[in-house]
């Protein structure tokens, strides 16, 4: 763990919440500090919108970023993507781009990024785990 002891969610991580896995719960309500992306927002608004329940799905989005600390990007997370962007390039391995943004936010706030998703062991650096 990063040593802010501080984590920012991952998008299926979200999902998994909103899906109500019992350890995932768990795992917030011992967390100090919980970050939500800008881009994992997008994510599941996009999500929200091509669902048959898209005013529920977009109502509960609503809720859960506005009761949320949410990161914007900024100048130094776009600094921080385009390092990772170069690295992973040059070593051939590619990961999707939003997913880049959010390990750049990752990075630039020393946060723990929680994901299933194994492709962020590619990145150098990012403290990662998976509930």
């Amino acid at each position: 763990m990063p040593p802010t002891g501080k984590i920012l969610l991952d998008t299926n991580i979200i999902i998994a919440l909103f899906a109500g896995d019992v350890r995932v719960a768990k795992k917030l309500s011992e967390a100090r500090e919980v970050f939500v992306s800008s881009i994992s927002l997008g994510e599941l608004c996009y999500g929200a919108w091509k669902s048959s329940q898209s005013r529920s799905n977009l109502r509960r989005l609503h809720d859960f970023g506005a009761g949320s600390a949410v990161l914007p990007i900024d100048a130094d997370t776009a600094e921080e993507y385009g390092h990772l962007k170069a690295m992973l390039r040059e070593k051939g391995r590619m990961i999707p781009e939003n997913d880049l943004w959010i390990a750049a936010q990752a990075r630039q706030h020393k946060l723990l990024l929680v994901s299933r998703d194994g492709h962020f062991d590619l990145i150098e650096d990012l403290h990662r785990a998976s509930w």
